[in-house]
């Protein structure tokens, strides 16, 4: 009889891959074998899993819903596991971290240190770039998300909420005005984010879902919050960027939160991912673990709303 969890494990890793011959060499194992552990789990299951053609296999209704089940039981064993081995393995080796720019300058960058001092044998890689990465393609053990986690294959642990801001100079609503309404927005310079499709050059996303599309139109389009912060700070324009971006922004008065008539959206939140199907090596736990007990308090942008205005 075939192992359930072996034959979970080539299920997930197949479906992922949209191969079982590519699961089959990921697992250690030949093409008859991973094909076997498919057909049992169909078998025991009375269902389709896949649809299968010569060059691809694509899931069924059902395969998508024990897809989601396999992935969370064989995460709870993977956890098991580390959870026991991480009392004996010390966290060691090259940890490299993916992380968007603004917020890994900012936030990300200021905890390595007491990060290392904790895990001496740890040599920490942060790379920092705005743009998606793929985190196997791109070799990375570690990744920091901000917003919908757009590949559900990854597992992912919470940091924290992030919050969208409207803002703009006291100089800039001066000169053209405060905007009370989402409507008026089409009046005004908007300063679009180039990587979102809800906050770029053309349409601005408001409700808490972001449903409601806002035409608008600017002089400035770019790939980072803190250049957006920067002209806007001169008064170029009106910004609608993440509360880590604008915080100290606001805080010392440079900038000024507007309110509309429409919510931001509501950001899914801030969040650590790492590879699926894999269980993270000690030097990712650790430092996974450290970023979910730096977070877990009140995020630095946020103590920034208590403090004094320079």
């Amino acid at each position: 009889m075939l192992d359930r969890v072996t034959s979970m494990r080539v299920f997930v890793r197949a479906a992922s891959a949209g191969s079982l011959s590519a699961a089959a060499r990921h697992l250690g194992m030949s093409p008859a074998m991973a094909t076997k552990h498919v057909d049992a789990i169909e078998q025991r299951l009375g269902v389709k899993l896949f649809h299968r053609t010569t060059r691809k296999l694509t899931l069924t209704e059902a395969g998508s819903i024990y897809l989601d089940d396999c992935q969370r039981i064989l995460a709870d064993i993977d956890d098991a596991d580390a959870r026991a081995a991480s009392q004996r393995v010390e966290a060691s080796g090259l940890l490299r971290m993916n992380v968007p720019l603004s917020f890994g300058v900012g936030y990300i960058a200021p905890l390595i240190p007491a990060f290392s001092r904790r895990h001496a044998k740890v040599r920490v890689e942060l790379g920092l770039t705005d743009s998606m990465v793929d985190l196997i393609d791109g070799g990375w053990d570690l990744a920091v998300r901000i917003g919908k986690l757009r590949d559900q294959s990854v597992q992912a642990r919470r940091l924290c909420d992030c919050t969208l801001m409207l803002c703009a100079a006291p100089s800039y609503l001066e000169e053209r005005g405060t905007p009370r309404r989402v409507a008026e927005l089409t009046q005004h310079n908007c300063l679009g984010y180039s990587l979102s499709p809800l906050g770029g050059g053309k349409e601005w996303g408001f409700g808490r879902d972001g449903s409601i599309r806002v035409p608008v139109s600017g002089d400035l389009l770019a790939n980072n919050g803190d250049a957006l912060v920067a002209a806007a700070v001169g008064g170029q324009g009106i910004i609608y960027q993440p509360d880590f971006i604008v915080a100290r922004a606001l805080q010392t008065g440079q900038l000024v939160k507007l309110e509309l008539d429409q919510p931001p959206i509501e950001l899914d939140g801030i969040y650590a991912i790492y590879p699926p199907d894999r269980r993270p090596p000690a030097k990712v736990r650790a430092m996974i673990d450290y970023l979910v007990d730096c977070f877990s308090e009140v995020p630095a942008w946020r103590r920034l709303d208590h403090a004094s205005p320079n």
